[in-house]
């Protein structure tokens, strides 16, 4: 498609560098990714997208409470905890929407009477919060060795007034938005996971975000690659 290749030229900044400037739609902002941190969990990491962070840990599959047993496959929970107070709607609302995509990848049926804990730690909200929870939750999820079909990434597109696309916007961008729309994609054939979306656009911006964020999401995944390479090449 000729609109998907043109959003593709525009994110042609490698992961971890950005455009200096960072102009509309320029590129996805630095990334970093640090796994097995904690050592309580079975898996955990930290992701961060420019100055969003958000720390991420998995535990299971363990034993469920009977009331949440499910008998033919793994019971998933995702719990989201804002940077301070307590979680309120909006952690609760992302909530739902990570662990539907985490429910679309996890291969829960080879675990059936069990539990499977995501735990969410916000350390700082910078903009496309919602990508780098999933982002975050993908990379602890193939730290703690949970069986998945396939990986999955987060990518967040904003349409300013004149109908700009800017990828990975930043909290200021974000408020200045007309829209705001954020895709899980997997890995395999970069099929929509889930989607969120806030604001107003219409059907053909939509389709342009979707590309964009389907070509934005091979660079996320070729830094899963290089990232899990350079962990696994050490001795």
């Amino acid at each position: 498609m000729e609109e998907e290749m043109h959003t593709d030229a525009k994110i042609r900044a490698e992961i971890g560098t950005g455009c200096s400037p960072r102009g509309p739609g320029c590129s996805l902002r630095h990334f970093a990714c640090e796994q097995n941190l904690l050592s309580r969990p079975d898996g955990s990491a930290s992701f961060l997208q420019g100055d969003t962070s958000v720390l991420a840990g998995v535990y299971g599959p363990a034993e469920v409470k009977v009331s949440k047993e499910i008998f033919n496959k793994a019971t998933l929970e995702v719990i989201l905890r804002p940077k301070i107070g307590l979680p309120g709607v909006a952690e609760k609302s992302r909530e739902r929407l990570i662990r539907n995509t985490c429910e679309a990848v996890v291969l829960g049926t080879l675990h059936p009477r069990t539990s499977i804990t995501v735990v969410l730690q916000v350390v700082s909200d910078a903009g496309s919060l919602l990508a780098c929870c999933l982002n975050a939750a993908c990379m602890a999820l193939v730290d703690a060795g949970v069986p998945m079909r396939a990986l999955f990434c987060g990518v967040t597109c904003a349409l300013d007034s004149d109908g700009t696309l800017v990828l990975d916007p930043t909290s200021k961008q974000e408020k200045e938005a007309r829209a705001v729309l954020t895709f899980a994609l997997d890995s395999v054939e970069r099929k929509l996971l889930m989607s969120s979306t806030k604001g107003l656009y219409s059907d053909s911006e939509l389709q342009q975000c979707l590309a964009a964020a389907q070509a934005a999401a091979q660079h996320v995944f070729r830094f899963y690659r290089e990232s899990l390479q350079r962990r696994y090449s050490k001795s």
